[in-house]
């Protein structure tokens, strides 16, 4: 098996805010509903309750997001997944779900500093000042599909990996000094 590889290599800017790669990062999606069995399997895997509505619970390098009535994004350690897909086939074993590693398929960077969310407010159609910690936006950077919540001192943000390239020119050219809102 050959080493993970993020999209962009770690890349990173400094500009009025810190804009970083990071990964690889373990990604699956889930899609179930309504089984009894699904809290549990998702404690089971990130050690987190299931989140309700637009909400990402997090719990150190493990965490479940809030994707959709149906759908969830379990984080864990890269090298975690294939055991985390074990956990989640026995728990849910004979209920119709879908979990699927999605690893390889998205891109995460961190937007960190003070300034942070004005790097965000140029390119999301999303209201910063009433994300709550906790809370997790499915909306567009650009044009481009991405899923972002506040954690700690920054954003964490998700897209595709086809267009992680793009996303760090927006999200550095955003962050430019000079061009704060």
């Amino acid at each position: 098996m050959s080493d993970p590889v993020s999209a962009l290599n770690g890349a990173s800017f400094q500009g009025f805010a810190s804009i970083r790669e990071i990964g690889p990062l373990g990604m699956i999606t889930l899609r179930a509903k309504g089984l009894k069995s699904l809290d549990k399997a998702i404690k089971a895997v990130t050690g987190t309750k299931a989140p309700a509505q637009r909400r990402i619970e997090v719990n150190g390098d493990r965490a479940c997001g809030w994707m959709s009535p149906d759908e969830y994004l379990l984080i864990v350690p890269y090298a975690n997944v294939a055991e985390a897909l074990a956990k989640l086939a026995k728990a849910l074993d004979k209920k119709h779900h879908l979990a699927v590693d999605v690893s390889d398929a998205r891109a995460v960077f961190r937007i960190e500093g003070d300034s942070a969310a004005d790097v965000l407010r140029k390119l999301s159609p999303v209201d910063f000042d009433t994300l709550a910690p906790g809370e997790l936006r499915r909306s567009r950077t650009a044009q481009v599909a991405a899923a972002m919540w506040k954690q700690d001192q920054g954003f964490t943000l998700v897209c595709f990996r086809s267009v992680a390239s793009y996303v760090m020119g927006l999200l550095t050219h955003s962050a430019q000094p000079g061009s704060e809102i």
